[in-house]
């Protein structure tokens, strides 16, 4: 018999909650798409092609095979929402946020756990070269001002955010999927 599969963090869920509601806010947004060439800001996380995984998949696959704790996942939505709010003109989009999670979350273990991954490790788990992930933390940090440090006020206050993430999920009826 295997084993039963670990059950991922409410963190895991709620962030993938947020960016969906984010995208979705974004897409009804989205003007003409950025233009080609050397790109700063969030367009440096642009894909060529929106990847088939949905990011909640994607975000159980960062956590089963980087064992980065559940309070990366709280801090890296903290720095996505820092970058956001850095660089307004830009939006999360399908085509950028999977690449933005990956180096979010990757940092932040950096910054929380003890024990981490390089970045060979989080670029081949989040289907990406490792010269291209290296570009993107470097990007990330510098849209960060490099302050990467989140505070315990401001940690529990993304936890009550995304805390109710969880909770709309369950208010909204087209959202409501049974856990059965």
């Amino acid at each position: 018999m295997g084993e039963a599969k670990p059950e991922a963090p409410r963190a895991l869920e709620a962030m993938a909650r947020a960016l969906e509601r984010l995208l979705a806010r974004n897409e009804r947004l989205s003007s003409e798409p950025e233009p080609e060439g050397k790109q700063r800001g969030l367009a440096a996380f642009r894909g060529a092609r929106q990847p088939s995984i949905s990011i909640a998949r994607y975000l159980e696959r960062i956590y089963r095979y980087t064992c980065c704790s559940p309070s990366c996942f709280v801090v890296g939505f903290v720095y996505v929402d820092r970058m956001v709010h850095k660089d307004p003109g830009s939006l999360v989009v399908p085509l950028n946020v999977h690449r933005i999670v990956l180096t979010s979350v990757m940092v932040a273990s950096k910054v929380l756990d003890d024990l981490h991954y390089n970045n060979a490790f989080f670029a081949r788990v989040g289907g990406v070269s490792n010269a291209e992930l290296n570009r993107l933390e470097m990007e990330l940090l510098s849209l960060l001002d490099f302050g990467v440090m989140v505070s315990s006020r401001v940690f529990e206050s993304y936890c009550l955010h995304m805390e109710k993430e969880l909770v709309l999920q369950w208010s909204c009826p087209e959202d409501r999927r049974s856990y059965l």
